[in-house]
Formats: C-alpha cells, sequence, structure tokens
C-alpha cells in the first residue's frame, strides 16, 4: 500500500500547535462572544440578542406580553446558537429587579425571589421590553452601528446597540471567561449622568471630581458600603474590594431587642441567611438570640431576629455579620471588551468609552438623517420646479407615448433627475391645489433649514457635545433613580456611640472570664470596715480577678498575660445587674484559649502624647506611643515582647505633661537587651523631672523613678528592668504614676489592711533599684495587693475572692507613714482582697451609720 505522508494533498499538522490554535480559537470565542460584556452598551452577546429579537417582535414597553418561550425560540433560531437554558436564564435575570439596578426586561409571572426561588419554566412566564431597553435600541434603524451576519449567515444582527444609557455601570455584569472574570458592580443612573456631564464639560476632570457625583456602586438590594478605599481603588485601577452589610434597624418588644433587617448585601440569598443564622444559633456559636424568622411581604423585606433578654444588640449583630453573609466582599473587577479586546478599565475610562460611543452614534445618526433630508429636498425641489411649470408638464405629459418617454421629457426639458421625475410623475392631482403647494413650499423650507442644522452638526464638535448633554438630562428626568445603596466611611461613621448616654460604669471581670458593666450608682457608699455589698453572683470556682470605672464612650485596652492587645467600646459590654455573673469576655474579643486579660484601660483617643506604660511580673517597664496601637485588629495585635518565664502584671496611659521633654531616639528594635538599655541610660545624678512612675512589690517594696528614666520604644520591643527584687519570690503587683510629690498613694494588703501615704516620702531612685518599703507587712496584712493614687474626692472600691465589694470613702482610711501597716479597711471575714480601685466620690442623703446598718452582712439580692 502507497504511504499517503507525502502526497501533496495532506498537510503535516504538529498536535502541539494544532491543540494550541484551537484553545485559543476557542477562548477568543468565549471572551468576545459569551462571557464579557462590550464597554459601549454594557451588554453581553446573548444580552443584546435577546433586546434585538424582541425589537423584532415588537415586544415593546407598550406592547401585549408574548410567551417566554416565543422570545427564547427566535434568539436562538436567528441569532445565538447555544441551549435555550442558558437564554431563558439571562432573560430572567434582566427581569429581576433585585439583580438589575433598572431592569430591561419587564416580567409576567414567576421570576423568582431574593429567596433563590427558580423562575417557573419559559412556558409560563411572558415578558417585553422595558422603557430602558427601547433607549438602549433608539435608533438603531438609522446606521448608528455596524451589523454583522448572523451565526447561518441568513440575517444580520447589531455589533453593539446605539445605547443612550451608560447601561455598563448602571446595571453592572458579572462574568468568568478562560483565564479572566469579570465583575462590574451596579451604579444610580442619577450619578452617572452627573458624572458624564462633568467629564463632557472638562475632559481633564480628576477621579475626585467624578467622585463628587458619582459616589459609588449602588446595588439594587441596599445595604451599606463600609469605607470608599475599595471604591476609590476600584475606581483608579479597575480593581477593589467593597465590603457590604446589610441594613438594620432595632426595635423593643418587651424589654428585648429586636433586630429587624431591612436590606441585605447584594445577591445574597435570604432563605438560605435565615438558615445560617438558625443553624449557628443551634450550635451555640452566636449566643442571644431567641428566635429568626421572615416576614416579608410584597411591600418590602423584614427578616426580625428577635434577641434575649440579657441581650445586647451591638454584641449580636457584630457575630452576625462576622459569621454570616450579613457582611460580604464585593471584589470588583471592571473587565470589558472594547475593539474585540478585553482589558481593564478605571472609571475615567468606562465613561469616556460610552461617551466616544455615543459621539459615534450621534454623528452616524445626523448623517443618516442628513442623507434623508436631502433625499426629501432633492424631491420636493423637482416637486416645486413642476408645480411652477405645471402647464408645461401637463401638456408634456399628455403628448408622451408612455411613462419611460415623459420621464425622458421632464428630464430634458426642465434638467431633472430620474428621482425627481417619477415623484411628479406619481403626483396626485390633488397637489395641484393652493393649500398643498403652499405645504410643499413649507416643508422645503423646512427641510433645507434642517439640512443647515445637520451640516453645523457635523462641523461642530462642540454642537454634537450639547445634543449628547440634552439626551442624558433627558434620561436622567425620565428614570428617577435616587441611591438606595449607603456609603459609610468606616465603622465609626454608623456607631450607635451618640445615641447612648455617657455614664460612669464599673466594669468587672472574673477569673473564668466573665465580664459586665454596672452603673457605678449602684454600689452606695458605707462606712470604713463594712462588710459590702455583692457585686456579682459567680460559680463556686469563680472569683473576681479586676474591676475599674470607666465612661460607656470610653475605649477599653485589652492588655492579656501573655503581651497581646485588644480593643473595645465600653458600651459594647452587656450590662448587667448588681448581682448578675455577666457574659464570657471570649464572645467579645478573640482570646487565646490560655490568655487571661491583665489589664483593662479606658481611653478616649489615641494620641501621640499619650503612652502605654506596660509592667510585667518580673520587674520589666515598656514605654511606647499609644497611637502605635490605635489600629487594633479583631485578633489583637503584639503589644510587648515577653521573655519565657515573664507575664504582663498591669498597664498604664500617660500623658506627657509640660516638664516631660524627653526627645530622645526611640528604640524599635524588637530583640533589644535590657543590659544594652540600661547601659545607654544617663549616670547622672537622679533629679525631679515631672512624671514619676512608682512600682510596687507584693512583698512591700516600691520604687519611685522618672517617667523618662524608660526609653520610648516601639510597640514590639521588651523594654527595660523597672526594679530589682530583693527576695526570690517577689514579684510586681502594681504600678502607678505621679504628678507631684503632694500625691497621696493607697496602699492595701490581701487582710484588709490599707493606709495613705504623702508620695514625698518615698525617695526618687534611679531606675532598676531595689526600692524602700511600700508597708510593713506582718501575717495580719497578707502581701500587698494593689497601690493606686488618690484624693478626698475619690472612693475606694476593693473586691474580695467571693466576689464582694465595698465602697469606702477615701476620707476615712488614716494616713500613716512609708514603713507602717495601716488601719483595716474591709472586713474581709476569712476571704482576701483581690483588686482595689477608686471611683468618684457619689454623695448619700444617709448618714454613714444609717448605711453601714443597711448594709452590714447584707447578701444577695
Amino acid at each position: 500500500m502507497e504511504n499517503n505522508l507525502f502526497d501533496e494533498n495532506v498537510e503535516i499538522i504538529d498536535v502541539e500547535d494544532s491543540i494550541k490554535t484551537s484553545y485559543l480559537d476557542y477562548s477568543m470565542s468565549v471572551i468576545i462572544g459569551r462571557a464579557l460584556p462590550d464597554a459601549r452598551d454594557g451588554l453581553k452577546p446573548v444580552h443584546r440578542r435577546i433586546l434585538y429579537a424582541m425589537n423584532d417582535l415588537g415586544v415593546g414597553s407598550r406592547s401585549p406580553y408574548k410567551k417566554s418561550a416565543r422570545i427564547v425560540g427566535d434568539v436562538i433560531g436567528k441569532y445565538h446558537p447555544h441551549g435555550d437554558t442558558a437564554v431563558y436564564d439571562a432573560l430572567v435575570r434582566m427581569a429581576q429587579p433585585f439583580s438589575m439596578r433598572i431592569t430591561t426586561v419587564d416580567g409576567q409571572g414567576n421570576f423568582g425571589s431574593v429567596d433563590g426561588d427558580p423562575a417557573a419554566a419559559m412556558r409560563y412566564t411572558e415578558a417585553r421590553m422595558t422603557n430602558l431597553a427601547e433607549e438602549l435600541l433608539k435608533d438603531l434603524d438609522k446606521e448608528t452601528v455596524d451589523f454583522t451576519p448572523n451565526y447561518d449567515g441568513s440575517m444580520s444582527e447589531p455589533d453593539v446597540l446605539p445605547a443612550r444609557v451608560p447601561n455598563l455601570l448602571l446595571n453592572g455584569s458579572s462574568g468568568i471567561a478562560v483565564g479572566m472574570a469579570t465583575n462590574i458592580p451596579p451604579h444610580s443612573l442619577d450619578e452617572l449622568v452627573d458624572g458624564l456631564l462633568v467629564l463632557l464639560d472638562n475632559k481633564d476632570a480628576t477621579l475626585k471630581e467624578l467622585m463628587h457625583h458619582i459616589k459609588g456602586p449602588d446595588f439594587p438590594t441596599g445595604g451599606v458600603i463600609f469605607g470608599k478605599k475599595g471604591i476609590i481603588e476600584a475606581y483608579e485601577t479597575g480593581r477593589g474590594r467593597i465590603k457590604i452589610r446589610a441594613k438594620t434597624h432595632i426595635e423593643k418588644k418587651n424589654n428585648k431587642d429586636i433586630i429587624v433587617v431591612d436590606e441585605l448585601p447584594y445577591q445574597v440569598n435570604k432563605a438560605n441567611l435565615i438558615e445560617k443564622i438558625a443553624n449557628l444559633v443551634k450550635d451555640k456559636e452566636i449566643d442571644g438570640i431567641s428566635e429568626v424568622r421572615d416576614e416579608s411581604d410584597r411591600e418590602g423585606m423584614r427578616m426580625v431576629i428577635e434577641l434575649k433578654r440579657d441581650a445586647m444588640s451591638d454584641i449580636v449583630l457584630n457575630h452576625l455579620f462576622k459569621s454570616t453573609m450579613m457582611e460580604t466582599t464585593f471584589g470588583v473587577i471592571m473587565l470589558a471588551i472594547d475593539n474585540k479586546e478585553p482589558k481593564v478599565f478605571t472609571l475615567k475610562e468606562l465613561l469616556q468609552l460610552f461617551l466616544n460611543h455615543r459621539k459615534t452614534v450621534v454623528i452616524r445618526r445626523t448623517i443618516f438623517d442628513l442623507q434623508k433630508a436631502r433625499a426629501r429636498a432633492h424631491i420636493l425641489e423637482g416637486l416645486k420646479i413642476a408645480l411652477d411649470n405645471i402647464d408645461e408638464v401637463i401638456e408634456l405629459i399628455k403628448n408622451s407615448a408612455d411613462t419611460s418617454s415623459a420621464r425622458d421629457g421632464l428630464m430634458s426639458k426642465f434638467g431633472l433627475s430620474e428621482l425627481q421625475s417619477n415623484a411628479i410623475l406619481d403626483m396626485r392631482l390633488s397637489k395641484l391645489t393652493g393649500l398643498e403647494r403652499e405645504k410643499l413650499e413649507t416643508e422645503l423650507r423646512e427641510i433645507l433649514e434642517l439640512i443647515e442644522n445637520l451640516e453645523k452638526i457635523l462641523k461642530s464638535e462642540e454642537l454634537i457635545e450639547g445634543i449628547i448633554k440634552d439626551e442624558l438630562l433627558e434620561i436622567k428626568d425620565k428614570f428617577k433613580c435616587p441611591r438606595i445603596t449607603e456609603i459609610v466611611d468606616d465603622y465609626d461613621d454608623i456607631d450607635i456611640e451618640d445615641l447612648i448616654p455617657n455614664e460612669n460604669m464599673v466594669v468587672t471581670i472574673t477569673h473564668r472570664g466573665y465580664i459586665k458593666r454596672v452603673p457605678s450608682k449602684t454600689y452606695e457608699k458605707q462606712k470604713r470596715g463594712g462588710k459590702g455589698r455583692v457585686a456579682l453572683t459567680t460559680y463556686d470556682d469563680d472569683f473576681i480577678e479586676n474591676f475599674f470605672i470607666c465612661d460607656t464612650h470610653d475605649t477599653l485596652m485589652f492588655i492579656t498575660d501573655k503581651g497581646q492587645l485588644y480593643w473595645l467600646k465600653v458600651y459594647k459590654i452587656p450590662e448587667g445587674s448588681r448581682t448578675a455573673k455577666g457574659k464570657a469576655v471570649v464572645n467579645l474579643i478573640d482570646l487565646a484559649p490560655d490568655e487571661q486579660i491583665m489589664a483593662i484601660i479606658p481611653t478616649t483617643d489615641f494620641a501621640d502624647n499619650k503612652f502605654l506604660t506596660i509592667f510585667t511580673k518580673n520587674g520589666i517597664v515598656k514605654r511606647t506611643k499609644l497611637s502605635e496601637y490605635a489600629n487594633i485588629r479583631s485578633v489583637g495585635i503584639k503589644a510587648i515582647n515577653l521573655d519565657d518565664n515573664d507575664t504582663v502584671v498591669t498597664s498604664l496611659i500617660i500623658e506627657k505633661g509640660e516638664l516631660d521633654t524627653d526627645d530622645d531616639e526611640i528604640i524599635d528594635d524588637e530583640n533589644i537587651d535590657d543590659e544594652v538599655v540600661d547601659e545607654i541610660e544617663d549616670e547622672s545624678e537622679v533629679a525631679p523631672h515631672g512624671q514619676m512612675l512608682l512600682v510596687a512589690t507584693k512583698k512591700g517594696m516600691c520604687i519611685k523613678f522618672n517617667v523618662t528614666d524608660v526609653r520610648e520604644t516601639g510597640r514590639v520591643t521588651r523594654g527595660v528592668t523597672a526594679i530589682k527584687f530583693k527576695e526570690k519570690d517577689d514579684s510586681v503587683i502594681g504600678a502607678a504614676v505621679l504628678q507631684t510629690n503632694d500625691q497621696e498613694i493607697l496602699s492595701v494588703a490581701s487582710k484588709g489592711i490599707g493606709k495613705r501615704t504623702t508620695a514625698e516620702e518615698y525617695r526618687l531612685q534611679k531606675r532598676a533599684g531595689k526600692g524602700v518599703i511600700c508597708m510593713r507587712l506582718t501575717n495580719k496584712t497578707g502581701d500587698l495587693v494593689g497601690i493606686v493614687i488618690v484624693d478626698d474626692e475619690m472612693d475606694l472600691m476593693a473586691l474580695t475572692t467571693s466576689g464582694k465589694m465595698i465602697r469606702v470613702d477615701m476620707q476615712s482610711i488614716r494616713k500613716a507613714g512609708r514603713n507602717t501597716s495601716g488601719v483595716k479597711v474591709v472586713n474581709v471575714d476569712g476571704e482576701e482582697v483581690v483588686n482595689i480601685a477608686i471611683c468618684p466620690k457619689i454623695e448619700d442623703e444617709e448618714t454613714s451609720e444609717e448605711s453601714d446598718q443597711l448594709n452590714l452582712g447584707e447578701s444577695d439580692e
């Protein structure tokens, strides 16, 4: 058998090259012909073909509806050689008001829902075009766009629609092609028109000028966009990430909060969302929700989330945003087809492309109208000649053997064209009346004026732009499209802080991690030695570890034993009764399983003149600008580098005073060695220098040194030595900042013994010394548990291991020298004081004796 490999009719093709060529052809077919929209009319081929087929069928906005199956059949039979399901799905989306900012198909029947319900079969639904679709097709019959043959060459279809509206940005688009994808968000038509007018007036308009009118995406389902950073990035580069949250409001029912969801993020399935929330509640991943139900009706969306009586709506909302589709991220990719090529566009480029397209359409439409007007003027001029010479014309026609000879006679005698001659021969006798003659002359005059105006338009770009402006304003007036998606700069812009009174609160946290806030006025003042009132009900193996006084608007900084720092607003802590145990703090901040909170510091801002000063168990101190801790992440940030055997004990905020003029260079080496820093410290004689730090240990020792002895360091550093211990089992239990030596220091030991001492009695030393005696400790006093700066306008609050809290007038606590034990402040009855704090004084009408009789020995209410 003869080998045909060398036959001249056989072409040898490399398999690899063939696959590459075929795949590239397929890729371009998908990119250009299916998946991506045209930058000019914002339509993919399937959407364009649906509208064009409906236009062919005469299914306009004022026409009767036609079966969707009829429309789909025309589309796939004439223009779109793909499956009917794909065409019908596209038609359905064009009719969904929750998918399109302004729909292009008016559907009758079941076209799906925001709950994810599918549309009815195409044989059951009907459709017609909307007014907007007609604006996309307007002037299509005036040769404004190019036409190409359909897939079998039997008909033609438009490459692009004239599109009097910026549909790509108005309704957005999404699609996945080969190796690329597009995801363009919808916008408000009103804003887009305003932005286009700005660009028409000033081609060099900046993004800022455009965004003065085009604020950002405007989704058909509403919602709230958080942050303009993602919007600006998307508009500048064509890519960006936009965070969208559900829009909610709070209602009250039987003293319980109800979260009502009014709007959902774009493309979120409401039914799936409700199911997700229910599962989270069932699995106890979200606490505080008693019921979730859907009360939506034809009037609008209403998704109700009922809370338990002690639940705080703001806290529950935060969990819902974090764990469900009530918060989503829209990834913007403004990819579209321009001149048969896919490209990522900026906002300005897309607006300019639309304006360029409109200019082309206006020019081609004007040329079409001009040619038509000239043709009509040519006919009218011939008719006018005939009327001016009517007797001769009639005579010539009467004497002509046939139509052809009459036409030739008119052309030769009067210098008429063939078209003019035919028009004269077709002219009815009624045209010979005086009224008809006048109408003809008026029409000719108007046509000549029209021709003159059309010629002016073609010669003037300014007139062309004026036409585009008028059409845009007409569109804006016809389709009212106010913004429905709210845009906020950041989280604080929609915070509820302004609606919450700024009240003084006592915040408590237990050893097992339960936290709550209670108004400080709840705890009545008692005389010294009183037994106190129960601050909360604890488990048998739980006790209060920490408490402090702050206002509801303050920001709380949680510093843990591991050196991590977290952020929380005071009002976001659930408010409870005096005996309530509170809520688990792990539901409010993302603590690690083995992490314990050691300091909770309230602050009103993160100014550069404030310093976070951290003290550790092993006597280390670190001072860092508070501004370095301003951008706290939900998972916390590292506040200090700790040694392996060290933990954080407490932390303070120090404001730089007028005398504190430390301008030394910041040390920001995370591996800095303490001994190295000690060598850097000034070895000069110790002298008063504004603010001073006081550090106390559990064995009753205390050291006082200048704040400026602790150099300012970066956030991720270790710090330097504050105090050295005389005894091996000693450790730091507290610290305070002194402004002057006239201030008083309150020291309290574990057995309830306390005293007030003037700061002047503590001599100023250099940092890293062993200090002096702060309180003389005995078996009757126990170890030192805390020190605080006080004055007569303060009250003392002390906590015991069983959770009792006592409030003591500071004036009732005796002043004593540094090297003394003090007096009984709290009657512990076999318990121990675990912590102390100070709070503003509250004046009672009752006498201290009456108060003592009222509260002595009182237990749980």
